[in-house]
């Protein structure tokens, strides 16, 4: 590819938009980050990659915690002692900071973790919520937890309110409002396949109506 693209997906659970970009990457030849995002803060950061898992995708404010003193981190084939507290916040500029690194350096999808907002003025970055109907949502959380119905609905609401308090609280922004994105698809219309395959298109119109020399 010969333009820089920067792939940002929002998703609700279930809905499948995590193998939408994964397959995405795959197809165009670009990076993939999820939950590498952790790995790639860790790394920058120095800090062991539980303290993001810890944080990731929880809002802060209210829902807030802190990793108290004596916290140890693995480097550089010895532990280190953090001994102050890093807040919720703290993480998030950390991990924002490996976001924007990443878009500087390659092109990549990032899913989740307020992306699309922390790379708003990168002129190569596209946004994407990916969204599908509740019996889609059941059915493919059923087949993949292995959970009943009832478990399934639990873990969908559950794990959207988290997202949407984590990205509310971030970005100013509503999550999932067509309007904090730049496309919105509900993947039950078309399934998995053709979505991809529509989201594709899209992005390569996008590409070609750049000028030669951009990204």
């Amino acid at each position: 590819m010969d333009n820089k693209i920067i792939l940002t997906i929002g998703r609700q659970f279930g809905s499948g938009g995590r193998e939408i970009g994964q397959r995405l990457a795959k197809e165009l030849g670009i990076g993939y980050y999820d939950k590498e995002l952790i790995t790639v803060a860790a790394r920058e950061s120095g800090l062991c990659e539980d303290v993001f898992e810890k944080a990731d995708e929880r809002a802060s404010s209210g829902l807030s915690y802190a990793f108290t003193m004596g916290y140890s981190s693995f480097m550089g084939g010895m532990f280190t002692p953090y001994n102050d507290i890093l807040s919720n916040d703290g993480l998030f500029k950390i991990q924002s900071d490996a976001i924007r690194k990443l878009a500087e350096t390659e092109s990549c999808v990032l899913v989740g973790r307020c992306a699309d907002y922390i790379l708003r003025d990168n002129p190569a970055c596209l946004s994407f919520f990916i969204h599908s109907s509740v019996e889609s949502r059941v059915q493919k959380t059923v087949e993949r937890h292995g959970v009943t119905v009832e478990e399934a609905k639990n873990m969908m609401e559950k794990t959207d309110k988290s997202r949407a308090a984590y990205y509310n609280y971030y970005t100013n922004k509503t999550w999932g409002m067509a309007s904090s994105y730049n496309f919105s698809i509900d993947v039950s219309v078309l399934g998995i396949d053709e979505t991809v395959e529509f989201m594709k298109s899209f992005i390569e119109r996008r590409l070609n109506k750049r000028p030669p020399h951009f990204g």
